[in-house]
């Protein structure tokens, strides 16, 4: 029997993941994907590959500026990695 308490990711993880992107709460890729514990191209090839099953605006590309300024916040959280240089793909289910 699997152990639940193990399945369930704490509210707060979830809730420090979220940012306000043109005007929409989002998710970044690879954030999303750690929380499925796949990796981000995989988590994008499959939803690239199923798109019909999503909604349109299920997920959008950051242009450079929103990635730079982005990328300029999360580094100054502490204990946040410097992030990879592609532009990130959001997710809008949030």
């Amino acid at each position: 029997m699997v152990d639940e308490s193990k399945l369930l990711v704490p509210d707060e993880l979830i809730m420090n993941k979220i940012y306000l992107i043109r005007g929409q709460k989002v998710m970044l890729d690879n954030d999303l994907a750690e929380l499925y514990a796949v990796e981000t191209r995989r988590l994008n090839e499959q939803v690239k590959r199923n798109i019909e099953r999503f909604p349109e605006d299920f997920m959008f590309q950051l242009e450079s500026g929103e990635f730079e300024n982005l990328s300029r916040n999360l580094r100054h959280q502490d204990g946040v990695a410097e992030e990879s240089c592609h532009l990130h793909l959001l997710n809008t289910g949030c």
